[in-house]
């Protein structure tokens, strides 16, 4: 480091002097057409006034050298393993940086309790040099701390409250008004229960908004009661527990992943009823077990392993000091049609209707 440098000048610290955002400072260093000249000039005046020094990892890239890159999810490792939803996101991380020769570490949480761990692993050991954040809640002050800091982070999911943060994500309150528009206009039910996720993630107060909202634009008399689950079997069954109990005449339930549509569908049949003559169905992922089961439960498929390749490419590129375009990209989901909101007859006689086309992609622009 030459005289007058000084050690630990970050991204933010230049952007801060220059009163901009650390993307425009990133996108400024990289000579993007999208800033001006004269703002151009006060970023690289500035960084060269700090001591300013761009990422050793980018520079290894550019250099053709491998870097490490790091997952953090602040769950225990038996949730992130024993899940699929992370294992399809792992899939998608890894294929990424493979291709770069990288080195991928996953950090993640001894305990429930303890959420500042597998964040503090990664920027104390700087072992990595640069993060992807996956399944945080709302209120992680953690998240907010990742991406202050030096390293370069992107955010799997929709962070409202950190509109300057690279993320990656689906819209799910698209996804979830699909599968409630289907349920409503296509099969005529309107008392239909929603069994959520944990509403301190965004995941799940999204895929209830665009549930809410799909009843509320519908024009019909729609009929709504909420569970509240963790995405586990046991909390499906335990929801649909709750509101066949408290819903008299219960048309449908759809649960906001698969795991709790299954766990509903045992508490039902428990009871003598059938779906879908009974009580329709319908989940939410499309990971498995949605497939298995008899009879196929109607989803949307949140393709997870894209959303995995696609948040590495995106770090990769801040490494390489590409900032992304757009900042926030959205990927398109699928909705699934089986036979457990009702037939849907084919050519041909199959029982699984084929996919409806995916929404848009909003990938010109900021998700909303």
């Amino acid at each position: 480091m030459t005289a007058g440098r000084r050690a630990g000048v970050t991204l933010k610290d230049v952007a801060t002097a220059v009163g901009i955002s650390q993307s425009a400072v990133s996108m400024a260093l990289s000579d993007h057409p999208r800033i001006s000249e004269p703002r151009k000039r006060a970023v690289r005046a500035a960084a060269a006034r700090l001591g300013y020094v761009p990422n050793s990892a980018g520079r290894a890239l550019r250099a053709g050298r491998s870097a490490s890159i790091a997952m953090v999810v602040p769950q225990t490792g038996r949730h992130v393993f024993g899940h699929p939803y992370f294992m399809h996101l792992l899939v998608g991380v890894t294929a990424e940086a493979n291709a770069r020769d990288a080195a991928l570490m996953v950090s993640t949480n001894h305990d429930e309790t303890h959420g500042v761990a597998a964040y503090e692993r990664v920027l104390r050991s700087q072992a990595a040099s640069g993060a992807i954040v996956a399944s945080a809640s709302i209120s992680d002050p953690n998240v907010n701390r990742m991406v202050d800091a030096a390293l370069p982070v992107v955010l799997i999911g929709r962070f409202p409250h950190l509109p300057h943060a690279a993320s990656v994500g689906v819209d799910e309150v698209a996804g979830a008004a699909a599968v409630t528009r289907h349920l409503v206009r296509d099969h005529g039910l309107t008392r239909i229960a929603h069994i959520s996720g944990p509403l301190d993630h965004q995941t799940a107060v999204d895929r209830y908004e665009g549930f809410r909202g799909a009843l509320a634009a519908s024009g019909r008399p729609c009929t709504h009661t909420l569970a509240v689950g963790d995405f586990s079997e046991e909390s499906g069954r335990a929801g649909a527990r709750q509101v066949l109990d408290s819903m008299a005449d219960l048309q449908a339930v759809f649960a906001a992943n698969d795991e709790m549509a299954y766990g509903a569908m045992l508490e039902i049949r428990s009871r003598g009823l059938r779906v879908p003559e009974d009580i329709a169905l319908a989940g939410y992922d499309d990971f498995g077990v949605s497939r298995l089961t008899t009879p196929g439960i109607t989803t949307v498929r949140v393709p997870a392993r894209d959303l995995g390749r696609r948040a590495a490419a995106v770090l990769f590129g801040l490494l390489d000091g590409a900032p992304p375009e757009p900042l926030h990209t959205v990927l398109p989901f699928d909705l699934v049609l089986r036979e457990s909101c009702g037939r849907h007859p084919v050519p041909g006689g199959s029982a699984e209707s084929p996919t409806v086309p995916p929404a848009p992609e909003r990938g010109t622009g900021d998700s909303v």
